[in-house]
C-alpha cells in the first residue's frame, strides 16, 4: 500500500484460557507422538470455572493419562493458587475422548488429506525472522511478561495476559510503534485506595519493565499506552473466561496483515492439512522471500479430503517479484512434495514438538523446521536464471 497506515495485531499469553487449551490440546498429541509416532490425534480442550474436558478423536496405540498430564501442565502455567481464580490441583477434569472415523482414516491411509480446505502461507522482509512487525512484537511482550512474573521481578502479575500493538506504516515500510495495549492479570497488591484501579505508579513500572525493553526503540513521545485500561485485572484466566482450543488463529499466524485459511492447528496431527499444509506453506512462502525473488510472499494451497496432491497452488508478490507468479508456482511445485506424506516427510512431523507451537505463533521461531531456508539457494539460481531469460 502507498502512503501511510496502520497495522495492529495481538498476541496473548499461556495462561489466557483459549491458550490454555490449545496447549494442552498439543500436550495430548505430543503424549501420543512420542510413543506412537503414526497415531491420529483430534483433540479439542474447553475450559471454565473449576472444569477443564478433553475431547476429541484419538486413534493410537500408546496410553496418554489426561488427568496427570493437565493438571502438570496447568501448574506450569502457573495456575497454582486460588487467588488467580483456578488451581491446577483442585479443578475437575472430564476426559471425553474416543475414536476417529473409520471413513476418514481410510482416506488417509492412503495417503490423501485428512480434511478439505485452504491453508495460507506468508512472509515479508519486515523483520529478520521474515514476519510482520505487528505480530512479532506483540508475542515479544507477552513472552516479556510471562518472563518478569516467573522471574519475581513484577511479582504481583498473574497467569494470564493480552498485548496488542499498533505500527504505522509508511509506503509499506514500518515507521514507528504507535500504540502499545497491555492486560496483564494482578494481585490485589498493586490496586489503589479505592480498589477499583490500579494505579500510576504500577502502571508506569509495567511500562518500563515490560514494554520499553521490546518496543522502546521505535517509539516516540507521540506513542500511546493503555495498561489495564479497564481499571483493574484481578479476576482472570478461565474463572472470568471460557476457553476453547483454536480460537485464537490470528494470534497464532500473521496477526491479521493477511487472510487465514480454514482451520486452527493445535490438537491435529500432521495429516490433518489444516496444520501440516499451513506450515508447508509458511516454509514455501519464507524461501522465496528468503531468495531475495519477492519482498513479500502470500501463497494458498487447496486440498480435498483423500486426494494427496493439492487441488490448487496460488502465489501473490504483491507486485514485489523478480518473477512472475506463474513461473513462481511451477517452481513451488518442482521443488516442494506439496502431498501429505511429501509434507510430513519434509519437515519431519512426526514427532512431539507441537506443544510448544501453542504459544507465541506457529511462525517466525527458528526452533522449527517449516522455518529453515535451505531451498532459498536453488529457488533463486532457478527463479533468477528465468528472470534473465524474460
Amino acid at each position: 500500500m502507498k502512503g501511510k497506515y496502520f497495522i495492529t495485531s495481538e498476541s496473548v499469553g499461556k495462561g489466557h484460557p483459549d491458550k490454555v487449551c490449545d496447549q494442552i490440546s498439543d500436550a495430548v498429541l505430543d503424549q501420543v507422538l512420542k510413543d506412537d509416532p503414526m497415531g491420529r490425534v483430534a483433540c479439542e480442550t474447553f475450559i471454565t470455572t473449576g472444569l477443564v474436558i478433553v475431547g476429541g478423536e484419538i486413534t493410537t496405540k500408546t496410553f496418554v493419562n489426561v488427568q496427570s498430564l493437565v493438571r502438570n501442565l496447568l501448574t506450569d502455567i502457573g495456575y497454582t493458587d486460588h487467588k488467580y481464580g483456578f488451581s491446577a490441583s483442585t479443578c475437575s477434569i472430564l476426559n471425553a475422548i474416543v475414536g476417529q472415523s473409520p471413513d476418514i482414516s481410510q482416506g488417509v491411509d492412503a495417503g490423501g488429506a485428512g480434511d478439505q480446505g485452504i491453508m495460507i502461507g506468508y512472509a515479508c522482509e519486515e523483520t529478520p525472522e521474515l514476519m510482520p512487525l505487528p505480530i512479532m512484537l506483540a508475542h515479544k511482550l507477552v513472552r516479556r511478561i510471562e518472563e518478569v512474573r516467573k522471574s519475581k521481578v513484577l511479582d504481583y502479575l498473574g497467569p494470564d495476559c493480552k498485548s496488542q500493538v499498533t505500527v504505522e506504516y509508511l509506503d509499506d515500510v514500518p515507521q514507528r510503534v504507535d500504540t502499545v495495549v497491555l492486560a496483564c492479570q494482578h494481585t490485589e497488591k498493586i490496586l489503589n485506595a479505592k480498589g477499583d484501579r490500579i494505579t500510576e505508579e504500577a502502571k508506569r513500572e509495567i511500562i518500563k519493565v515490560i514494554a520499553d525493553p521490546v518496543v522502546g526503540h521505535l517509539t516516540d513521545k507521540n506513542t500511546k499506552y493503555y495498561v489495564n485500561e479497564t481499571g483493574k485485572f484481578v479476576v482472570g484466566g478461565p474463572q472470568s473466561d471460557t476457553g476453547m482450543t483454536g480460537r485464537k488463529i490470528i494470534v497464532d499466524t500473521y496477526g491479521g496483515v493477511v487472510s487465514h485459511g480454514g482451520g486452527a492447528f493445535s490438537g491435529k496431527d500432521p495429516t490433518k492439512v489444516d496444520r501440516s499444509a499451513t506450515y508447508m506453506a509458511r516454509y514455501v512462502a519464507k524461501n522465496i522471500v528468503a531468495a531475495k525473488l519477492a519482498e513479500k510472499c502470500w501463497i494458498q494451497f487447496g486440498y480435498a479430503i483423500g486426494k494427496a496432491e493439492p487441488v490448487s497452488v496460488m502465489v501473490d508478490t504483491f507486485g514485489t517479484g523478480k518473477v512472475t507468479e506463474q513461473k513462481l508456482v511451477d517452481l513451488v511445485r518442482k521443488h516442494f512434495d506439496l502431498t501429505p506424506r511429501g509434507i510430513i516427510t519434509a519437515l519431519d512431523l512426526r514427532r512431539p514438538i507441537y506443544q510448544n507451537t501453542a504459544a507465541y505463533g506457529h511462525f517466525g521461531r527458528e526452533e522449527f523446521s517449516w522455518e529453515k531456508i535451505q531451498k532459498a539457494d536453488i529457488l533463486a539460481r532457478e527463479g533468477l536464471a528465468a528472470a534473465a531469460v524474460a
